[in-house]
């Protein structure tokens, strides 16, 4: 995304000197931040929260364009993709 995670820390308001180890905790699963901290941190990178508990690239990369679409494109694509799913079965 192109940035560190000390300037991450430091833009979510952190000190300075404890921003880089902080943010590396989260990102290490040593300690886990508060929703207004995820929020935070997705609002600041331009993701949404979800896309922080996505276990795959490709999910988080469908995650991020599915953030980005209208309500009415969502919905033509909901309707895509059921249509799909049951013409494999």
């Amino acid at each position: 995304m192109g940035i560190s995670q000390k300037q991450l820390g430091i833009q979510l308001g952190m000190e300075p000197g404890t921003a880089s180890a902080r943010m590396n905790h989260y990102e290490k699963g040593k300690h886990t931040p508060d929703y207004a901290t995820l929020k935070a941190m997705a609002d600041e990178l331009g993701v949404p929260v979800a896309y922080f508990f996505c276990e795959s690239e490709k999910s988080a990369q469908l995650l991020c364009l599915l953030d980005q679409m209208t309500d009415a494109e969502k919905d033509i694509l909901i309707e895509q993709l059921t249509k799909l799913n049951t013409t494999d079965k």
